[in-house]
Order: C-alpha cells, then structure tokens, then sequence
C-alpha cells in the first residue's frame, strides 16, 4: 500500500470523456489521458484491505495483481509495475481500455465509497510502457521443435500464441478475415479502442515469431486434416459469433440487420476500406431502432450517433434494473444495476420490458417494429420467461433495424465440427480441465468454449490453454495429433 490515508485524501478520478458534440464528430477514442501525477493520487487510494478481492476471479479473472502494482505506480517505479501487469495479462493496454472492470465492482472502498479508479491506472501503465520503449519483443532463448496451430486471432488465440510461441513452440495462427485481431479488429469501434494499439501489440508478436496466415477459413481453404498432419497441437479460438436472432414476421425486409455486420461495416470504413453502395448498411439520417441492451447495443447506439442518424430508440427485454447495487448480488459479485454508457449520454432513448413481435413495411423495406411489453415470470423448471401483458402493444416507425441480442456460441459449420469434437448443451466445444477437447491434441479457449463473455475471461483462458498445451507437448514422444 501507497499511502495508508490515500482512500481518504483523494477522491476517486476516472478519466474524462470529451464533450458529446465534440467526440461525435469523429472516431477517435474520447477519453482524455489522466496525468501522471492523477494517476498515483488514484493508486495512492488503494487500501490496505488484507483480503484484495479485486484480483480473485469474482474481480478479475486475468488474476491481475492489482495492489502491487498500485503500489509500484504511487513510487513512481512505472516500468516495474508494467512488469507485475504483464506477469498475467498479455494486452493491458486492450483491456485497460474494453474490460467493464468487475475488478472495481470487487473493490473492498467500493464497500463504503467509490473504488479504485483500477482500469484506468491499468491503461496509463501499458500506454506509458509503448511510449516509453519498455515494451519489446521477447522472443524464445530456444526452440522446442514442437509446431501448433491456433484457429482464431481474437484475445483468446492472440494471448495463446503468445504465451505459447515464448516457451519455444512454433506458432501459426489462422484467420479466416483478411485482416488479424477477430472482433477486436472488425467488432470494436475505433471511439471504443484505435487499431494501431491492436496493431502496436501484433507488432511484438511478429517480433517474437508468432507467424499469421489471413484469408485462411479453416475447414475450407485448409482441410483440417492438414492441421492435424503438419502440427503438433491446434487450439481453438474460433470465437462465439453466432449471433441470437429474432424469430418474428418481417425478419427477412431490408433494413434489418445483424449488429456485427453493422459495426464491421464502419470498421472497414475508418481503416480506409471501400464498403459497395449495394451492401452498404449506415444509420446517416434515418430513424434507428436497436433491439438489445447490452455492449453490442452500446456500439451500435455510438456508431449510429456519429454516422448522423435521426433518431435512436434502444429495447431491451429485462425490465430496467435499479439504479443502484440490487440485493441479488451483494459484493463482491458483479452488481445488477443500471448502467448508462457513453453512447447512452451522446443521445437516444431506452426502454425495458419489450418484445418484438413482428416487423413490416413496403416494396420490400422495414418501416414498423411492432411489439409488446411482458413482465417476467418463473417457469415449470425454474428459468425465467415473459409473458405479454394485454392492452401493451405498440408500434415503433422505423427505417433501421439493428440486432444485438446476444451470441449463443461458435459457428455450427466450424473447423470443430469437422475435428468432430465433442460440444455441450449450448453448441460450445467442450473441454476438460487442462482445455482439452474430446480430440487428443486439440485444445479451446475463450467464447468458443465457455460462450460469449468478457475479453478478460478470453484473455485468460488462453493463457491457461497455451500453459496446459505446453506441459502436453513435453511429455509427448511423437506427434501429438494426428
């Protein structure tokens, strides 16, 4: 600990976000960097807590050891703390900047004030260590003679290569887009995270002799049988991008659209790519419904906001939660309560307890989102459904429909449908403790194995996945799959 009276002489500080008219005039990031010395007053209130609850899985599941390195940064011994980061968590700088940090909802100051400003101090660590130099290539002393594959360039797949390629391995990563980084790249809006710090980090990969092939669908430009042949081991990063869709009258008119091909269209247009008039999908003057609530939905209301759109009108089908900590989820958990986001601040009104029932239109187009509003209730075998409450039905005129309700799991015609691995209940690759599949030497990690979740619980099964795959090569005599 810093400053034994450092959570009582400084008030908690978050970066600033920039002026809702200025940032959506353009898609750069919109914090402003924090000082230095704004950054050790904020590492100066970690308290001496004797149990950090912020770094448990319940706070952090990259295991980020986050009082030491408040520490380190209140001393002003910068370069040692991002040593402490690195020592479990590959891309601070990514997640610094996207992680919703259950860490500072696990904050023990959280308890009887504002917590840790954790996420912040994070970022300003990784960011100082590009800027400093401090971050280099670490390339292996030595060589193992082992060969893997990885399927995925996402958070899971990176910080697998990673870990893998410096214990010796030689590592392949296959991505089936044209460009590396999985939703990173094409699903995160440049305002979210600028893509020369993706591409920063990809950099140190190369470096290190991580090899990338893009273009690459595997399973279909390049027969899985081929992986299992020429390598020792594959792990699956493939993602959850299965996206939940909406079963309704009118799903099928123009207009309506899935959120991701949305976001990776605009994506595409700030890395300077051209996006064909026929396909092309923008928000710019029309009015914009976006059926989904969460950080999808988020996006999607932020990228709408800065293409010009009319108007935009957010649903959700949980009721709205309440504006503080619900007793349903006491800390250290991650609390259920209402959460406004910077794109929610930039404009648009939300609604809660809606379902839509059908879409219409004319000449082919979506122009009416009709719906109901439902309360919730308990099923026969306990999981909650909603049923429609009479007299509620509305109807919402449109020309922009937007769906972000979720992902269920991986692709079904993915590379582990024809490794033929074994899946679960919901369609995601089933693993065992060590992330190995039902097929010897095939591995998973991250939203391809436990279903959509946060890029930290990517990030960290990949690394354990990587960490299980090295200790299963060493103790092989031959070719591990295959």
């Amino acid at each position: 600990m810093g400053d034994p009276k450092g959570f009582l002489s400084f008030p908690r500080a978050d970066r600033r976000r920039l002026p809702v008219l200025e940032r959506v005039g353009h898609w750069r990031e919109f914090y402003t960097p924090p000082g230095d010395d704004s950054v050790r007053e904020q590492a100066a209130r970690c308290m001496d807590c004797g149990v950090p609850f912020c770094q448990g899985d319940t706070g952090c599941p990259v295991r980020n050891i986050i009082p030491d390195w408040n520490e380190l940064v209140y001393r002003d011994r910068w370069e040692e703390a991002l040593a402490t980061l690195h020592a479990t968590n590959n891309f601070p700088e990514i997640t610094g900047r996207l992680c919703p940090a259950p860490c500072e909802s696990a904050c023990v100051l959280g308890i009887i004030g504002m917590p840790v400003a954790i996420r912040s101090i994070e970022q300003a660590i990784a960011d100082r260590g590009f800027a400093e130099g401090w971050i280099q290539p670490r390339p292996p002393e030595r060589e193992s003679g082992y060969r893997v594959a990885i399927v995925g360039s996402g958070p899971a797949g990176l910080a697998g290569a990673q870990e893998l390629r410096r214990r010796g391995h030689a590592v392949v990563v296959y991505e089936r887009a044209d460009r590396i980084g999985g939703l990173l790249r094409h699903g995160i809006p440049d305002f979210k995270m600028e893509k020369q710090v993706l591409d920063a980090r990809l950099a140190q990969l190369r470096a290190e002799g991580v090899v990338f092939e893009t273009g690459v669908d595997v399973g279909r430009t390049v027969a899985v049988d081929a992986l299992r042949r020429d390598f020792d081991a594959i792990l699956l990063a493939v993602g959850a991008s299965r996206a939940r869709e909406l079963d309704v009258p009118g799903r099928a008119l123009r207009g309506v659209h899935l959120a991701m091909d949305f976001l990776e269209q605009q994506n595409r247009r700030a890395a300077g790519e051209h996006v064909p008039s026929e396909i092309a999908i923008t928000a710019a003057g029309k009015r914009v419904v976006v059926v989904g609530g969460g950080d999808t939905g988020s996006d999607c209301i932020g990228t709408c906001h800065r293409q010009g759109a009319m108007s935009v009108v957010q649903l959700e089908l949980m009721p709205q939660p309440p504006a503080s900590r619900d007793a349903s989820t006491p800390w250290p958990l991650w609390p259920m309560q209402l959460r406004t986001s910077h794109a929610h601040e930039e404009g648009g009104v939300r609604d809660w307890s809606i379902a839509t029932t059908a879409l219409s239109g004319s000449d082919g187009r979506v122009q009416q989102l009709h719906a109901v509003r439902v309360a919730p209730m308990s099923g026969a075998d306990g999981r909650a459904r909603f049923e429609p409450i009479a007299g509620t039905a509305l109807t919402i005129v449109t020309d922009l429909v937007l769906l972000a309700m979720g992902f269920e799991g991986p692709l079904r015609e993915g590379p582990h449908a024809q490794l033929g691995v074994a899946l679960d209940a919901r369609g995601c690759v089933r693993t065992d403790a060590q992330h190995m599949t039902s097929v010897p030497g095939v591995f998973a990690a991250g939203d391809a194995h436990r279903g959509a979740s946060l890029i930290v619980w990517a990030i960290r099964e990949g690394r354990d996945a990587a960490h299980a795959m090295d200790a299963f090569l060493r103790t092989q005599s031959r070719r591990a799959v295959g």
